[in-house]
């Protein structure tokens, strides 16, 4: 790919929106791109590799400040990873108390369904949804 790339170039190429990279350029994550004569935006590969680092971090689910600590300490090849770790440590206690919740919410919609099936008078989930299962 060119040195020189526009910015639906590099939305296509790093699978995020044109609006997204505009974003990211607003609030610092991604450096401001150059302008043409024509007033377009150009961007180089190192732009999207920390758009692909960018996207990736936030499908894993880090925050807009973790990613841009991210992004710093990435920045620092040879300082020690510790802090990283404690980044993703966060991130993974947080996805752990969501299942946790989510395996909650299972077990109570589980409960809601099983059982007799007859007229909404008699329906489970109304019942349960109502406070009358307490």
């Amino acid at each position: 790919m060119a040195s020189d790339m526009r910015i639906g170039e590099v939305a296509r190429s790093t699978g995020v929106k044109v609006a997204t990279i505009r974003f990211y350029e607003q609030i610092g994550l991604l450096k401001k791109a150059p302008r043409t004569d024509s007033n377009r935006r150009t961007y180089e590969q190192g732009d999207v590799r920390r758009l692909r680092f960018i996207r990736h971090a936030r499908e894993l689910g880090f925050d807009i400040e973790a990613v841009r600590e991210l992004i710093l300490l990435a920045g620092h090849p040879e300082e020690p990873c510790e802090r990283a770790d404690e980044i993703a440590r966060s991130r993974l206690d947080e996805v752990e108390r969501k299942l946790a919740r989510l395996d909650r919410l299972k077990g109570e919609l589980s409960a809601m369904v099983e059982g007799r099936h007859g007229s909404i008078r008699e329906c489970r989930v109304i019942e349960v949804l109502a406070g009358e299962d307490d």
